[in-house]
């Protein structure tokens, strides 16, 4: 197995252990334990150290993890590596449980835009986080059922005859409720909830879970030069920045280098741990403030500073040469991806692309370019506001995807090598 296919298989793990928001921040803080962060609290008082290493935490979805360089955080500023920790997809609803002719499902609401029909006919589980009451207080914990006992069939062609020609298209509200069992005896997600974790049915208040798929994520193709999973949207991109950041290059490279993950992005980052609200600011902010810096001074860094916003990106499919814009088709294992609009639904300008294009130089690494469609709607990411909310240059990067949004989503095993050196050399 080569370099690139090992560092690959590492990221498919990382995604495998992660079915959840909740579980990516566990996953990415057991890794930054392993290498000497040190938890903090934003509820505590915080005395930060030179040279030493640091993560918090928001709602248990976000985290920010950092090093305290021995630099000059104003002369130098701040090296970030923004990503998200959320994918689209089916959530559970508070009151789940439907009962027809004797057959239970499951309700769920859509999380996000996933493609819908690619949650049909797959082996589904449930993850995410559970809050219960524990000796007269509230207590949380994350819950993974990973055997597949909930499934979306799909209607039979004889009774959707134009299925093949006219696309599945799903009801949100009817078509949407996932097969659970066939019983006389009813069926309460509360109960399995309570016998998967060992608690009390009656302590149990409230859970935030989704719909998972069970299938484990895998390398493929003739040379094994692909790999598919869940969530590469964006959990590949947390992997990389992590990775970067935990690197002897970064650790000993003196800087103040930081990895932002939110939650919330595939919604608009519109919440108090996304990155349209406060916490980047606010742990920024009180880094500035434990080494005593005047606001004039925290200023100055930011000026001095630069984000790179990773993010996945739209590769070729020669099915369909029609969706791309025809001089920014973008190619699997051939490099990250800087991404450009003109109304600004990615951050990136001439200043930004000319920097993350020297990084790429410097670390011997292909690089392309993408602009979308002007017929078609761009997506967007955290880069925008991130750079809008604190005046930080900013470029737009990620890598090459097909079947973005999908419940299962596949890219070059090359190119997520290729970034995480990208990533490293930017924070050495």
């Amino acid at each position: 197995m080569s370099c690139a296919q090992q560092h690959a298989q590492a990221l498919l793990d990382y995604i495998d252990a992660s079915p959840s928001p909740w579980h990516a921040v566990q996953t990415t803080r057991d890794a930054l334990l392993n290498k000497g962060f040190k938890e903090l609290k934003e509820n505590e008082a915080w005395s930060l150290k030179t040279d030493e290493r640091y993560f918090v935490k928001r709602d248990d979805s976000s985290i920010i993890a950092f090093t305290v360089g021995s630099k000059s955080l104003i002369k130098h500023g701040f090296r970030l590596i923004g990503a998200h920790t959320d994918s689209p997809g089916l959530r559970v609803k508070p009151k789940p449980n439907h009962q027809q002719n004797h057959i239970h499902r499951l309700g769920v609401e859509v999380y996000g835009s996933p493609i819908l029909a690619t949650f049909t006919d797959r082996d589904l589980g449930l993850a995410g986080r559970v809050h219960f009451k524990q000796n007269g207080q509230l207590a949380s914990t994350l819950v993974h059922l990973n055997k597949p006992f909930l499934r979306l069939p799909n209607l039979a062609i004889h009774m959707n005859p134009n299925v093949n020609t006219d696309g599945l298209k799903l009801n949100r509200q009817t078509e949407l409720p996932l097969l659970l069992s066939i019983s006389d005896e009813p069926i309460n997600m509360v109960d399995l909830l309570a016998n998967e974790l060992s608690l009390n049915a009656d302590d149990i208040s409230a859970w935030e879970l989704h719909a998972c798929d069970t299938q484990a994520g895998t390398l493929y193709g003739l040379n094994n030069e692909f790999y598919a999973n869940s969530q590469l949207d964006n959990l590949a991109s947390c992997h990389a920045g992590l990775s970067a950041l935990l690197s002897d290059k970064s650790l000993k490279a003196g800087q103040f280098n930081v990895c932002a993950f939110f939650d919330h992005e595939e919604i608009g980052s519109h919440s108090h741990k996304g990155a349209d609200g406060s916490f980047l600011p606010d742990t920024l902010e009180r880094i500035a403030g434990s080494l005593k810096l005047s606001d004039e001074d925290y200023k100055r860094a930011l000026s001095n500073s630069f984000m790179i916003s990773a993010d996945m990106a739209h590769a070729y499919q020669p099915n369909f040469p029609s969706a791309y814009e025809p001089d920014h088709k973008v190619l699997v294992n051939h490099g990250p991806v800087i991404k450009i609009n003109a109304n600004i639904r990615y951050a990136s300008n001439s200043a930004s692309q000319a920097h993350f294009m020297k990084l790429c130089e410097q670390s011997g690494v292909p690089f392309q370019q993408y602009s979308h469609r002007t017929d078609l709607g761009c997506g967007s990411t955290i880069g925008p506001i991130t750079s809008a909310q604190l005046g930080i240059k900013t470029v737009d990067v990620g890598c090459p995807m097909w079947a973005m949004h999908s419940i299962r989503e596949s890219a070059g095993v090359q190119d997520h090598h290729y970034i995480t050196q990208v990533f490293t050399q930017f924070f050495s």
